[in-house]
């Protein structure tokens, strides 16, 4: 089977159902068992959607960034979808990310250095209350860009750290 192209109606759903199915059973041996339970308890809570933009797409040039929504309620996943540049946008937290960075976490840049490095930033939204699930949002950004994707063009000088 093909891989769905990045930021693709297809795409979108592989992503919902990779953030249904969590953190893979590798990851979590990674980390102790408390740091999966706060996770849990999030999880089971978060009420929030968020609007993850990705700049600079190349299969949509001068069209504005495509934003991928996702909803949450009651420890899933209620929606996602690709929002493109013309379509209402309605999300408790709008971040923004350049392709070239999104690239990188697919090809295995670690997804808290792409937080804490600022190479996805918070657009819009209660700050605070965001980073009061940062942990929540950081495992579930590594499980986005661990989904299998096509990307539509190369990246010069990309490099995975």
């Amino acid at each position: 089977m093909a891989e769905p192209t990045f930021f693709g109606k297809e795409w979108a759903g592989v992503v919902r159902d990779a953030l249904t199915a969590g953190p893979s059973e590798q990851a979590r041996r990674d980390k102790l068992p408390m740091y999966w339970d706060f996770f849990d308890r999030i999880r089971s809570a978060y009420p929030a959607s968020w609007a993850l933009g990705c700049r600079n797409l190349p299969a949509a040039p001068g069209e504005g960034p495509a934003y991928l929504f996702v909803q949450w309620a009651g420890g899933v996943v209620t929606s996602c979808q690709v929002v493109g540049p013309d379509e209402p946008l309605d999300a408790t937290y709008v971040l923004g990310m350049d392709y070239p960075d999104w690239k990188a976490l697919h090809d295995g840049y670690d997804a808290q250095r792409t937080v804490m490095y600022r190479k996805i930033m918070l657009e819009d939204g209660d700050l605070l209350e965001f980073f009061k699930g940062i942990y929540f949002f950081v495992e579930c950004l590594a499980v986005i860009a661990a989904v299998p994707a096509r990307y539509p063009a190369p990246v010069q000088g990309l490099r995975a750290r």
